[in-house]
């Protein structure tokens, strides 16, 4: 979890729905998050995230997201923090080690009988006389 004192907000006029109460209160919420300058993360999972994160980073090396969809800027604000933490969460979920098996006797059975089946399939379809 981000911490709020870290997150920079910024507020601007949003479109879509809201009326006439669009064009006049600042409901649309920008929050920017240096992954940098953070104080909660480690260096290694501020490595990750700039990794997993790459795509989403300015040039200054911040995580920015826009929240336009709610009708205030409080449910904005709220919903743009959900997000942030979200996509700061997933990358840095790391990913369970694969072990590799080998196919068990019951899978070797059924990987041959569709072969079978397969086979008689397209023994079908043959013209006669060949």
């Amino acid at each position: 979890m981000v911490p709020e004192n870290e997150l920079h907000f910024a507020f601007a006029r949003s479109s879509g729905a809201g009326g006439q109460n669009v064009n006049k209160t600042s409901t649309k919420v920008m929050v920017s998050w240096s992954v940098d300058r953070s104080r909660v993360f480690t260096l290694e999972e501020k490595d990750r995230l700039k990794i997993k994160l790459s795509s989403r980073l300015t040039s200054r090396g911040e995580l920015a997201i826009a929240c336009e969809t709610e009708r205030t800027q409080w449910r904005n604000r709220s919903l743009a923090i959900t997000r942030l933490n979200d996509l700061v969460t997933r990358a840095l979920r790391v990913p369970k080690k694969r072990h590799p098996t080998r196919p068990n006797y019951a899978s070797k059975l059924k990987r041959l009988e569709s072969k079978k089946k397969h086979s008689k399939v397209k023994k079908l379809r043959r013209i006669e006389g060949d």
